[in-house]
C-alpha cells in the first residue's frame, strides 16, 4: 500500500503467521472476544449471520490482501461469523498493538480508517432500493476492481462464492441472480462458464449498476 521501510518494518514486528484454514471453516466465531484482525494471504472468506431458524445472511466477501475482523471494534465481539470459502491462510495483527502503533505512524492510521471506511460501506450498500439487474452488476464490477488492486485481471476471474452466497449477499433469490446473469449473458454483456467470469461489455455493466458501483468504489 505505499508504505515506506520505517512503515513497513513496524508492521512486520506485528505479523504472526496464522495457521491454515480449511474451506467450510471458521475464522472467527460471533461472539468471540476481539483481539486481532486477520488480513487474508491465500483463499477467500465470507462474512456470515445466522438466525435462529438456521437461515443464513451473507454480510460480504474478503479477498487476498484484505483484512477480517474489523467490525468487531465495538462492542469489543465479534457480530458474525467468518467462514473459509476454500482453504486459507492469514496473517493475523493484534489490534491493541496496532492501534498503538497507529497512533504514532500517520501512515498506519490512515489506511487503518480506510479499512473501516470500507467495512462500514460493505454492509450498508446494498440497504437502498436497488433493482436486481443493478445489484448484480454493482457485484461483478466491484469483485473485478477488487481483483485488479492485486494486480490481476478486472474482467476474468473466478467466483470462490456460490451462486446461494452471492444471492444472500444481495439480499436476492438465487433464481433471480441466475436470471439476471441469464440476462447478461444474452446482451453479451457476460460469460459464465462454472465458476469463471469474464466481463465483456464493462461499460454496459457500469450503466447498470452505476449508484451501487460508484459507492462501492468511493469505500
Amino acid at each position: 500500500m505505499g508504505y515506506g521501510k520505517r512503515e513497513l518494518a513496524a508492521l512486520q514486528c506485528l505479523v504472526e503467521h496464522a495457521p491454515p484454514v480449511a474451506e467450510g471453516d471458521y475464522v472467527l466465531r460471533r461472539g468471540e472476544p476481539f483481539r486481532a484482525i486477520y488480513a487474508v494471504r491465500t483463499g477467500s472468506v465470507k462474512a456470515s449471520l445466522f438466525s435462529r431458524d438456521g437461515r443464513e445472511q451473507v454480510l460480504g466477501f474478503y479477498l487476498p490482501g484484505e483484512v477480517v475482523g474489523l467490525s468487531g471494534i465495538h462492542p469489543d465481539c465479534h457480530p458474525s461469523d467468518a467462514i473459509a470459502l476454500e482453504r486459507s491462510t492469514f496473517c493475523r495483527f493484534s489490534f491493541p498493538a496496532m492501534s498503538d502503533l497507529a497512533a504514532t505512524v500517520p501512515a498506519i492510521q490512515q489506511h487503518l480508517f480506510r479499512l473501516l471506511s470500507r467495512e462500514l460501506g460493505m454492509v450498508s450498500r446494498l440497504a437502498g432500493d436497488h433493482t436486481a439487474d443493478e445489484r448484480v452488476a454493482a457485484f461483478l464490477l466491484d469483485l473485478g476492481q477488487r481483483h485488479a488492486q492485486r494486480g490481476l485481471s478486472d474482467t476474468v476471474f473466478q467466483l470462490s462464492m456460490s451462486r446461494s452466497d452471492v444471492a444472500s449477499h444481495l439480499r436476492l433469490a438465487p433464481e433471480t441472480v441466475s436470471r439476471v446473469l441469464s440476462r447478461f449473458r444474452a446482451k453479451g454483456w457476460v460469460s459464465v462458464e462454472g465458476r469463471r467470469v469474464q466481463l465483456r461489455h464493462v461499460e454496459a455493466l457500469r450503466d447498470t449498476g452505476f449508484a451501487l458501483w460508484q459507492a462501492s468504489s468511493a469505500a
